[in-house]
């Protein structure tokens, strides 16, 4: 690489890291200041610990992310599957287009039309309120659903079809083979999508606030409420704790692909030299 790329390389990771670096500096400030680092002190987490709204908010978030996850995960393979099986290629051509669709769309239209449905539907069965946490379980779900869909269709696509035939052959049927032969095969794409559904929804403020009901507040919300009077330096904590946990999963992530590559190497050199 040249001595330029170089520079460029590290001036644009100074720019992406810079304020990450200094939000975790700074968490661990004993004074409120973000410009004078007084003294190393855990003070900001034990206010942290000690602040039952944003843990309440916290326990809420990762309540939300870990159930849009679960659901997604669940939908999204089952929708792979069947994406996967399509053999008419321009049903196939408005599958995609459709699955597409909630991440091409601004948030923000996103959000105001599940609200404005959820609100409709409300009032349509005579519901005292409309928005409550299963409306914001549906919202994140519908913006998670296609990220999940595209982790594991490609591992569909790279697996050799011969392999779930080959077990319905042998006495499974197509739910045992599933499970027993192309379930091991996807594994890794649908962990991906897994982690990425879990940190999309754990991030969302945008579609979260038009869709959260009154008594059910995420973190983002809590965060944004605080931007009106003041963000204390415990965010900063809670953020240095966010951001080594979501660090932890990329890390999981990245292994798990490592992984599926060097068992996809292994099976094709196995295959070559069966040759």
């Amino acid at each position: 690489m040249k001595p330029a790329a170089k520079a460029y390389t590290a001036l644009i990771m100074l720019f992406l890291f810079a304020p990450i670096a200094i939000l975790l500096v700074f968490s661990f400030n004993e004074a409120k200041s973000l410009s004078v680092f007084s003294n190393f002190s855990l003070y900001w987490y034990r206010e942290l610990f000690r602040d039952a709204e944003t843990l309440n908010a916290v326990k809420n978030t990762v309540l939300l992310a870990f159930s849009a996850a679960a659901v997604s995960t669940v939908m999204g393979t089952a929708a792979a599957v069947g994406i996967n099986k399509l053999r008419n290629k321009y049903l196939r051509y408005a599958m995609d287009t459709v699955t597409n669709i909630p991440m091409i769309n601004p948030d923000i239209i996103t959000g105001i039309s599940l609200m404005l449905m959820f609100v409709f539907v409300g009032r349509l069965f005579g519901a005292a309120t409309s928005l409550s946490f299963w409306t914001m379980l549906i919202s994140h779900v519908t913006f998670c659903l296609p990220y999940v869909i595209l982790q594991v269709l490609p591992k569909l696509q790279q697996m050799d079809r011969a392999l779930p035939e080959a077990a319905m052959d042998l006495g499974c049927t197509p739910l045992r083979a599933f499970f027993k032969v192309e379930l091991p095969e996807i594994l890794p794409g649908l962990v991906t999508g897994l982690i990425m559904a879990f940190t999309l929804s754990l991030d969302d403020f945008v579609i979260s606030y038009f869709t959260a009901g009154n008594g059910f507040q995420t973190l983002p919300i809590r965060i944004y409420n605080m931007t009106k009077k003041t963000v204390t330096p415990k965010m900063y904590a809670l953020a240095t704790i966010i951001f080594f946990v979501i660090l932890a999963l990329l890390l999981i992530s990245n292994l798990a692909d490592s992984e599926s590559s060097r068992s996809l190497k292994a099976a094709r050199q196995k295959k070559k030299a069966n040759i």
